[in-house]
């Protein structure tokens, strides 16, 4: 098993075994955020007005889904996330996190593509730090990932504050209950002091996180304060018992941030990697690489920054993290998305989507 543990960034010299390149794949789309796929339909791209487009054979993005009505932009608020339940083919439902006229969270559930209930709505204090990203697990639980309500340092404590829900990762049973139930299983619903929604606590502002569809470990990219970006993990099967506390706002990486010396570490997770603001200052959460285009990137996860415009990929090797460049560009990452095939995609928040592709 992957031990959980930290290491620095390691930016690896030895050239990768298959240089890739980046193939644009749908253009002049307005602030996308995020790209998923439809099972057993076309790609989507999720915009942060509120608009989601499907990319159609021409590569021209066509209207799917419009939430404008509802959604409050820009800055960190718009349409945030988009999950399909994973019984979709014959259910139909699907779920997205946007942040709503007043600057609350709202988590809400469609079904053939028409609005049916509102399962939470989280009230925010600051407009920033809001999460937004959606996933559904290889336990079949929707995850939601909340950002601590933003300001800076978390000036309201809310990562650790076992009675809120900002600066955490929930999980809960979209299958049961009403509007949903809390998995039976979930770590702190016999502890009163906890909401029980609750699956891990400690987080800043979670931007993109996924299940390796291989394996089911859990990568949970954390945007850093001022100084450390965060790559979270944690491994398969110990992902299905939470109760994971990822430091924030104790600490920011793998550094004390509050007292800044002589924290108390014991019972937090540290991350398995982090960089420091010298190599970017806004971490993108990506994908484990599952597909068949590029072989010698099968296992590697990928990851970038906002600001930089650097891509790296990560490998449990010798028995540590580490990580090299995979690509140095000008894009504003915004967020990375993987079709059905497990080929995966980069979102550049000016506009365009590329697709990962081998160097020719």
């Amino acid at each position: 098993m992957k031990r959980i543990g930290w290491a620095l960034l390691v930016l690896g010299t030895l050239a990768l075994a298959q240089p890739v390149a980046l193939q644009p794949v749908v253009s002049q789309l307005d602030k996308p955020l995020y790209l998923t796929q439809e099972p057993g339909g076309p790609l989507l791209v999720v915009t942060q007005r509120g608009q989601v487009f499907f990319v159609d054979a021409k590569g021209r993005a066509q209207p799917w889904l419009d939430l404008r009505k509802k959604v409050s932009c820009c800055g960190e608020r718009g349409l945030l996330g988009l999950a399909f339940h994973p019984n979709y083919a014959k259910n139909h439902r699907f779920f997205v996190n946007y942040t709503d006229r007043r600057g609350r969270t709202v988590i809400e559930e469609y079904r053939n593509q028409q609005p049916y209930r509102v399962l939470l709505t989280i009230k925010q204090p600051y407009a920033n730090h809001n999460g937004g990203h959606l996933a559904f697990g290889p336990d079949g639980y929707l995850y939601i990932g909340t950002g601590d309500g933003g300001s800076a340092g978390d000036p309201q404590r809310n990562a650790q504050n076992p009675a809120s829900l900002l600066g955490k990762m929930l999980r809960i049973d979209v299958d049961r209950g009403n509007p949903y139930a809390i998995p039976e299983d979930n770590p702190f619903v016999d502890n009163p002091k906890y909401r029980p929604e609750i699956w891990a606590l400690g987080l800043r502002n979670p931007w993109r996180y996924s299940f390796d569809r291989a394996t089911g470990d859990l990568f949970i990219a954390d945007v850093g304060q001022n100084r450390w970006e965060e790559v979270d993990f944690v491994p398969a099967p110990m992902n299905t018992s939470g109760g994971w506390n990822f430091g924030w706002n104790v600490m920011e990486g793998n550094h004390c941030f509050k007292p800044p010396k002589n924290c108390r570490r014991a019972g937090l997770v540290p991350p398995i990697l982090e960089y420091g603001h010298d190599q970017g200052c806004s971490i993108t959460g990506g994908y484990v690489y599952r597909g068949q285009a590029i072989p010698g990137l099968v296992g590697a996860y990928l990851f970038g920054d906002y600001c930089s415009g650097t891509i790296w990929t990560a490998r449990w090797e010798n028995g540590a993290w580490t990580s090299q460049v995979l690509l140095r560009t000008k894009l504003k990452i915004s967020s990375f998305g993987e079709d059905a095939a497990g080929e995966l995609y980069v979102v550049d928040y000016g506009g365009t989507v590329y697709r990962i592709v081998p160097a020719r």
